[in-house]
C-alpha cells in the first residue's frame, strides 16, 4: 500500500510540474526578450541562427533622406558563436553612404555574457572618393543588472589607432505590446583619425527614444527621436568642414528579428 501511495504521489507531482516546465520553455519564465546575445542561451547544445535589426529606419527630414540600420546576428551553439554586425546609413537622395562591418567569434563566459574577438572594417563613400579602415576588435555583449543590454568594444586599426565604443539599451514594457526603448551610443578615440573626421578624446554620442508596437515579437514598427552630438576635437572638425554640431532627428522604422 505504501508503494502504491508513493507511485500516486510521484504521478501527481509530475502532472503538476510538467505544465509549469512547458510554460517556462515557451517564455513564461522571466527571460530576456529577443535580446541579441542571450535570448536563447538556454544551454541546448544545438546549432541555431538569430538575426535582429535593432535599427532599420528612415530620416525623411535630413538632406540625403538616409536609411539607417543596425543589424546583428549569430549562428552557433550555446557557448560558441560566429557573429556578424552591420551598422551604417545609405542615402536615398545624393551621396554619402557609410557603414561598419564586423565578423566575430564569440565565447560564452557566463549565462548572460559573451566575449567577442574578430575583425572590423569601416567604409565611407562620398562622390568618387572612398575611404576605409580595417582592424581588430575585442568586445563584450550581454545583459547588465537591471536587464540593460550592453555592448562595449575596443577597436585597433591596422595603423595602430585605438578607439572605444559603447552601446546600451533598455526595453521598458508599457503594455504587453507597446515598448519604449532608450538607446545610448558613444565613442572615444585615443588618436586623431582625420580621414574619418574623428578627433582624440570623447568623439560623439547619440541618444534615442523609440516607441515600438509589437504586432508580433518578430515584427514591430516604431517611431522615435534621436539626439546626436560630436564633442571636442571631433566637433571642431565638423565645424571646419561646414557641418552642424548636434542635431535632432525624428525617425520611423521597423524592428525585425528571425
Amino acid at each position: 500500500m505504501r508503494a502504491e501511495r508513493l507511485c500516486r504521489l510521484v504521478v501527481l507531482a509530475a502532472l503538476t510540474l510538467l505544465p509549469a516546465a512547458r510554460l517556462a520553455a515557451q517564455g513564461g519564465a522571466p527571460v530576456a526578450r529577443d535580446t541579441a546575445a542571450h535570448g536563447t542561451h538556454d544551454m541546448a547544445w544545438t546549432r541555431e541562427t538569430f538575426v535582429l535589426s535593432e535599427v532599420l529606419e528612415h530620416d525623411a527630414a535630413a538632406g540625403t533622406r538616409p536609411v539607417l540600420f543596425d543589424i546583428v546576428g549569430w549562428t552557433g551553439g550555446a557557448s560558441r558563436r560566429l557573429w556578424f554586425k552591420l551598422d551604417g546609413a545609405v542615402p536615398t537622395v545624393g551621396e554619402g553612404a557609410h557603414g561598419e562591418v564586423q565578423l566575430l567569434y564569440g565565447q560564452m563566459i557566463s549565462p548572460w555574457w559573451d566575449a567577442q574577438i574578430g575583425v572590423r572594417s569601416d567604409v565611407a563613400r562620398s562622390g568618387n572618393r572612398s575611404i576605409s579602415r580595417t582592424g581588430a576588435v575585442l568586445g563584450l555583449q550581454g545583459l547588465a543588472p537591471g536587464w540593460f543590454e550592453v555592448e562595449p568594444s575596443l577597436f585597433v586599426t591596422s595603423r595602430g589607432r585605438v578607439s572605444l565604443n559603447l552601446t546600451a539599451s533598455y526595453d521598458l514594457f508599457l503594455t504587453q505590446r507597446l515598448v519604449l526603448q532608450p538607446r545610448l551610443e558613444s565613442s572615444a578615440a585615443l588618436q586623431d583619425d582625420l580621414e574619418f573626421g574623428v578627433g582624440r578624446g570623447l568623439s560623439e554620442s547619440s541618444f534615442g527614444l523609440r516607441a515600438r508596437y509589437e504586432v508580433r515579437r518578430e515584427f514591430a514598427p516604431y517611431a522615435g527621436v534621436v539626439w546626436e552630438r560630436p564633442y571636442g576635437r571631433t566637433a571642431r572638425l565638423v565645424r571646419d568642414g561646414g557641418g552642424e554640431v548636434g542635431e535632432t532627428r525624428l525617425v520611423m522604422g521597423l524592428r525585425l528579428w528571425y
